[in-house]
C-alpha cells in the first residue's frame, strides 16, 4: 500500500474530511491530515483472496455479516478515519453504531467494556 499526503494539506476536522472526500478516491484522515491510499498489486491480490473467502464463510454460515469497501472507521475523540482493507460488520449491531446512519459509510469504533463479562 502506498500512501501520499496531499502537497500543502491543512489539518481539517473530521466533518471537514467527510464534506471534502472525493467519491472516485480512496482518502483516510490521520490526526487531520488527508492521505491518499494506493493499493498496490499484492496489497489488492491479498485483499481479493480474504474477502472471497470470508463472503463464501458468511454465505455458508448464514450469518448477518457483510464486507463493506468504503467503510471508514473513525476512531472515537480523534481526527482519524481509517478505510480498512477488509472489515466484517455485524449487520444486526450497526443500528447502534453512532454516525452510520447518517452517513451511511462512517463507524465508531468503541471500546468493548471487560467488566461486565462472564469469565
Amino acid at each position: 500500500m502506498i500512501t501520499v499526503p496531499l502537497p500543502d494539506a491543512q489539518l481539517m476536522t473530521f466533518a471537514e474530511f467527510i464534506a471534502w472526500k472525493p467519491d472516485n478516491r480512496r482518502y483516510e484522515l490521520h490526526h487531520g491530515t488527508p492521505i491518499e491510499m494506493q493499493p498496490t498489486g499484492d496489497h489488492e491480490e491479498i485483499i481479493s483472496f480474504l474477502n472471497s473467502v470470508l463472503v463464501l464463510e458468511v454465505h455458508r454460515l448464514q450469518q448477518p455479516f457483510m464486507l463493506p469497501k468504503q467503510a471508514l472507521v473513525k476512531l472515537p475523540g480523534e481526527d482519524t478515519a481509517y478505510l480498512p482493507d477488509v472489515l466484517l460488520l455485524n449487520r444486526d449491531a450497526l443500528p447502534q453504531e453512532q454516525g452510520y446512519f447518517i452517513l451511511k459509510t462512517v463507524l465508531s469504533v468503541s471500546r468493548p467494556n471487560l467488566q461486565n463479562r462472564s469469565a
